[in-house]
């Protein structure tokens, strides 16, 4: 199996090959969310997953349900020395239904959705085409209809889509947009009505990314009703990762379900899967993946709490519930696995490379224009998923990885130094790079920033374009190497 110089030195199934142009894979740190050992006996929940509420006193930490972005109170501006240019944003979805894989074959709570469920309607643009009729989905079931119940009823009787975006993730997500634009309006000179040659958003194939974009972009342009959103086809879309890279799942297969660093906390969790079964349902035996790893019980648990429902109990017995203290186990673990896939792993930073190395080239390619001076797009908006955050903080190596919650987001921050520092500057082209994790500079591993410090925090473009050409290279070579 041939690699391209420039993904070589890491480890490929049993082969170490090493050349000049090195894929480095530098270890996060050691926390107890990456610490086995803790994550099985230790206590609490790794954050908050029961409200979209952070005290104040407290943003910053881990909110699985309303993750912390960029907001004017803790938003630290650079020097007066460097002029914003240009911002990126790429965030998660905010907090939803669960997805109906992840649900139990019956469920013992109800989940309502009059009144909120996904609009779906075409619109033209002249005439009565314009002004169409909102159409919104309400999910219902019919007993004459005799496969209703091969797939199980989930949640009895409800109108809701798994997935859809719930009440509170739109208020979420339109937080999130108000919060924005307090903080970026006024630096990249927006207006309240979206003017699309100055900001673009852009979207994945997957409904919930529009059903957030609504909100946030009521938040963002209050003036603006009617707005265009990218999307890329799934065959080849960078945003979702769905562009075939079938070397990419050979290197995830081989460290995952094909290693026992992965699967020694699957046999050390059987008792806790013994209790989960008992309240779902779930068979030992399952083929859909709830013992494969934690995130089908993450994602149902989560789910419920975020939406203030109580955590469930067995249809058949309901003395036999799941406990806080079980809930809090199973999301250790959905953080440890998380850790795992894109950071702990040797080869995590290979498969991150290769799966999500085109929307990186993409995102580089934007910067390259600012700096050209030939776009007069300020601001680009990316709503995705948890498995576009993750493999993206697994290519800048983030010191400490996480499961991304909801409204997870990355900055990139893209300025450009004064006269005054035009001859002082570390950067040859006088452009500076800061991204931000959680509304803060983003802390890695990498030997980026002051004194290798890894803190993305006004480095020098060239810095970060030198790694990822050495990380992923190429379109032509990244393609290459998805292939081989």
């Amino acid at each position: 199996m041939m690699i391209p110089s420039r993904l070589c030195g890491l480890v490929f199934g049993l082969v170490s090959v090493t050349s000049a142009t090195d894929v480095i894979h530098y270890p996060p740190k050691l926390t107890n969310l990456n610490n086995l050992t803790f994550v099985l006996n230790g206590t609490g929940a790794p954050g908050i997953f029961n409200s979209s509420i952070t005290p104040d006193s407290e943003y910053g930490i881990y909110n699985w349900c309303n993750m912390p972005h960029v907001r004017t109170r803790e938003y630290l501006a650079p020097s007066s020395d460097y002029t914003l240019k240009y911002i990126e944003v790429i965030q998660r979805h905010h907090k939803r239904t669960p997805y109906a894989s992840n649900t139990f074959f019956k469920e013992d709570i109800t989940w309502d959705c009059t009144g909120e469920g996904p609009v779906y309607y075409g619109k033209g643009t002249v005439g009565v085409t314009s002004d169409p009729t909102v159409v919104q989905w309400s999910a219902y079931t019919n007993p004459e209809n005799p496969f209703t119940n091969s797939v199980g009823p989930g949640f009895v009787g409800s109108n809701c889509a798994f997935p859809q975006i719930t009440t509170g993730g739109i208020n979420d997500s339109y937080t999130h947009g108000a919060d924005l634009r307090s903080v970026y309006a006024e630096r990249l000179n927006l207006s309240t009505v979206l003017d699309p040659s100055t900001f673009k958003i852009r979207i994945t194939s997957n409904p919930i990314t529009s059903q957030v974009s609504g909100g946030l972009l009521h938040g963002l342009f209050p003036d603006s009703s009617d707005v265009a959103v990218l999307i890329q086809a799934d065959a080849f879309d960078s945003l979702s990762a769905s562009y075939s890279c079938p070397a990419a799942d050979s290197i995830f297969t081989a460290y995952t379900t094909g290693s026992s660093n992965w699967t020694e906390h699957l046999v050390d969790g059987a008792e806790l899967y013994e209790e989960l079964d008992a309240v779902s349902g779930i068979a030992e035996n399952d083929t859909a993946g709830w013992h494969t790893s934690f995130d089908h019980y993450y994602d149902n648990l989560s789910a419920k709490q975020c939406d203030a429902k109580p955590l469930p109990c067995s249809v058949n017995d309901t003395s036999s519930c799941v406990s806080q203290t079980l809930a809090d186990t199973v999301f250790r673990l959905g953080n440890y696995e998380y850790s795992y896939y894109y950071r702990d792993a040797f080869n995590s930073t290979l498969f991150s490379a290769l799966s999500y190395g085109a929307w990186v080239l993409e995102l580089v390619g934007h910067f390259k224009e600012q700096m050209a001076g030939t776009s007069g797009v300020r601001y680009f908006h990316n709503v995705a998923h948890d498995d576009s955050l993750g493999p993206l903080l697994g290519i800048l190596q983030i010191s400490e990885m996480v499961w991304p919650g909801m409204g997870s987001e990355i900055v990139f921050e893209l300025y450009e130094a004064g006269s005054l520092l035009s001859n002082t500057t570390a950067s040859t082209s006088n452009f500076f790079l800061r991204v931000l994790w959680g509304g803060q500079p983003m802390q890695t591993s990498l030997p980026l920033g002051t004194n290798n410090s890894g803190l993305l925090d006004m480095i020098p473009v060239e810095d970060f374009f030198d790694y990822v050409n050495n990380t992923i290279g190429a379109g032509s070579e990244l393609f290459a190497a998805c292939q081989n």
